[in-house]
């Protein structure tokens, strides 16, 4: 089936994609969460917190999907654990989370900050990164919950539920 050569190239890049972002928002959350441990220079404890949460979310978000990833390729059409059922219960907490985590930043942000007039916040850009990265992370996620849902209602109406494969 012609659809099965596009998912079998398309979920790598998609997940590929989502790992790499998570990486970029994880390697900036943890920095901030180390400068603000060791100096306590963060404007208020929401911002710590906020923080935090985004490298809890990145962090689940990386390690999950690589796991994820290693078994679609591993198994992409014969294991319970790249069904449907699975990829649908990861990534629509993903996307819950996701959602979570960058609108705390963006609100914490007032939408974004303009770093050549702002003086409150210590680490201005790496904070609009985190937002940024952090709303990309959340439209990759959408864009993979709503594929895997089509999959799902695919298999579905073609009698194999949703513990069927994607491909």
């Amino acid at each position: 089936m012609p659809m099965d050569k596009h998912i079998r190239r398309g979920h790598p890049i998609t997940f590929g994609l989502i790992i790499l972002f998570g990486l970029f928002e994880l390697a900036l959350s943890a920095w901030l969460t180390s400068m603000f441990n060791m100096h306590h220079n963060q404007r208020s404890l929401t911002e710590r917190d906020r923080v935090r949460f985004a490298l809890f979310t990145s962090s689940w978000t990386v390690i999950f999907s690589s796991l994820i990833l290693v078994l679609f390729w591993h198994s992409a059409d014969g294991s319970i654990l790249t069904s449907i059922l699975v990829h649908l219960v990861f990534l629509s907490f993903s996307w819950l989370m996701w959602a979570a985590t960058a609108a705390a930043v963006t609100e914490m942000l007032g939408g974004g900050l303009n770093c050549k007039i702002q003086t409150s916040y210590v680490y201005c850009n790496q904070l609009n990164a985190l937002e940024a990265f952090a709303w990309i992370e959340f439209i990759l996620v959408t864009f993979a919950v709503v594929f895997v849902l089509v999959r799902g209602i695919i298999s579905a109406r073609r009698g194999d539920g949703y513990r069927g494969g994607l491909v």
